[in-house]
């Protein structure tokens, strides 16, 4: 029989067995040298405490085996049925403590790692579903302008503002993949800010030269108060990103004859942007979802966005250590507040 086809059982029987014999033998042999019955029954006593000691560390043993081995058959039996807690072993620090502490650490990892699988999948489903959603629309719209334009005559004037009209679809699309791409880069880590001590003023400045000439087609007023000695930590060209996407919603839905008003103030940890708009105001039941990605409201899919703006403003943010504060009153505007610490 072969070392590892041999049962502890087996190998408990085997060494009795091998103890007994080795006992007989020494009797034997302690009689036939001594012929002394007092040495002969002293080793008999001898060897009968050292079968019962034996007996009972091996009842011990086994025992702790057999215990050991139902908790892990247990733990291993709610791993794969996905309990919330494994069973523990409270006891001294010994062989069995160490591998179940071990295996409980395992199934914290693989729980973990579960959730974050989880947690992926849905991100990506809702991404999917949300970029089907997007995209239905302008390529529909494509569809249309193309079978129109392959199956109708129609004036050259007529066809070109079709073209004009299958242009701006385009360039939704385009924007659209542009702004995940963006946004891709920065939850992925693939695009790493390059953060230095520089003046808010010039990056403050690059946001607004984006919107002021839309703000001027509506004849949006915007008044900027920045002081010039503002210098702190962050990334000109992401942070100039965020800001523009905030000051382009406020020029969206700013109706014509309205006022933008940007302020910075410098708090003793922070520093402070607000970005305030006459526009409609957002509810209170909303602010708190007007990050989301793709989130826009109803009564608003007429005005050309995507909705990711805000979010991506608010991933760039966050990723500096600051964060987005939005206070509004429907029909009075809405302030944003965006705060960049002094590192």
């Amino acid at each position: 029989m072969s070392a590892g086809k041999l049962s502890i059982n087996r190998a408990c029987a085997v060494g009795i067995a091998f103890l007994g014999l080795l006992s007989i033998v020494t009797i034997i042999s302690a009689y036939l040298f001594v012929r002394n019955p007092a040495i002969v029954w002293l080793c008999l006593l001898f060897i009968l405490l050292v079968f019962f000691c034996a007996a009972l560390f091996v009842a011990f043993l086994r025992h702790k085996l057999v215990l050991f081995s139902d908790n892990l058959c247990q733990t291993i039996d709610d791993m794969l049925n996905g309990a919330a807690t494994p069973p523990q072993i409270y006891e001294e620090e010994s062989l069995f403590y160490k591998i179940n502490h071990r295996l409980a650490h395992l199934y914290d990892v693989l729980r973990e790692s579960q959730k974050s699988m989880a947690k992926e999948r849905a991100d990506l489903q809702e991404l999917i579903s949300d970029i089907s959603h997007q995209v239905k629309t302008p390529i529909s719209n494509l569809k249309m302008v193309n079978a129109t334009l392959l199956e109708q005559p129609m004036p050259k004037e007529k066809q070109r503002e079709f073209l004009q009209a299958s242009s701006g679809q385009l360039e939704k699309l385009d924007f659209l993949m542009q702004a995940m791409i963006k946004t891709s880069r920065l939850e992925t880590g693939v695009i790493l800010l390059d953060i230095k001590i520089q003046p808010l003023y010039d990056t403050l400045a690059a946001a607004l030269g984006g919107i002021l000439l839309n703000a001027e087609r509506k004849h949006i007023h915007v008044s900027v108060d920045c002081p010039e000695d503002i210098i702190l930590p962050h990334d000109r060209k992401w942070t100039s990103e965020a800001l523009f996407n905030i000051l382009e919603n406020a020029v969206k839905y700013t109706p014509a004859g309205g006022t933008i008003r940007v302020s910075v103030q410098s708090w003793e940890f922070y520093v402070k942007i607000d970005i305030t708009d006459s526009g409609k105001g957002i509810a209170e039941n909303r602010q708190g979802i007007i990050f989301k990605r793709f989130y826009r409201e109803e009564e608003v899919h007429d005005i050309e966005g995507i909705g990711i703006g805000l979010y991506l403003a608010r991933e760039i943010i966050t990723m500096q250590g600051g964060y987005i504060k939005v206070t509004s009153t429907v029909g009075c505007g809405s302030t944003f507040s965006v705060f960049l610490p002094y590192r």
